[in-house]
């Protein structure tokens, strides 16, 4: 996909986020999120540092315009972009940044994606409900949150993936 075409997705999925904090409250359980996936899939040539900007900047547009505290996304998503290179370094290895090419689920596998999405929606999961809860919740509730909020972002997060890092032998 080309650059221009990634960061045109990128901002309809913020949009699509901000349309699902206001109008997709399913149950106090559940807190769906697209944001960690958006971030993991930003190009591998964006460094480190821009990717955070960009983190802090889309959680912040989330926060703004949908219902919650303002800056509880940003507080949650800084730390995956931080986390990002890594996480495509210890999943699919250091030849993709050797090679400056970005994953995908048909060049990486389904199990690979998978598991990078895991480790990134968990990492947003459990900073967003410590700080949502901040003490005022007991553990089996904010464990119960993070099980299903997992899951359902997990199965939306496929969705994406194949969005924003398509295959680009198609």
């Amino acid at each position: 996909m080309r650059k221009a075409g990634f960061w045109m997705v990128y901002v309809l999925l913020t949009i699509a986020q901000i349309l699902i904090c206001n109008y997709f409250h399913v149950t106090p359980y559940i807190m769906l999120s697209i944001l960690p996936v958006m971030v993991l899939c930003i190009p591998i040539r964006v460094s480190t540092t821009g990717a955070m900007f960009v983190a802090f900047a889309t959680g912040l547009a989330v926060d703004f315009l949908s219902e919650g505290l303002l800056g509880i996304n940003a507080l949650a998503l800084v730390p995956v972009a931080f986390a990002r290179k890594e996480i495509i370094r210890l999943i699919f290895g250091a030849e993709l940044f050797s090679r400056k090419e970005d994953f995908s689920i048909r060049k990486s596998g389904f199990g690979q994606v998978s598991l990078a999405i895991l480790l990134a929606q968990a990492l947003f999961l459990v900073i967003y409900i410590w700080a949502d809860g901040a003490g005022t919740r007991p553990l089996w509730f904010n464990a119960a949150r993070l099980g299903a909020s997992l899951a359902a972002g997990f199965l939306v997060s496929l969705l994406i993936v194949d969005t924003l890092a398509p295959d680009s032998r198609k």
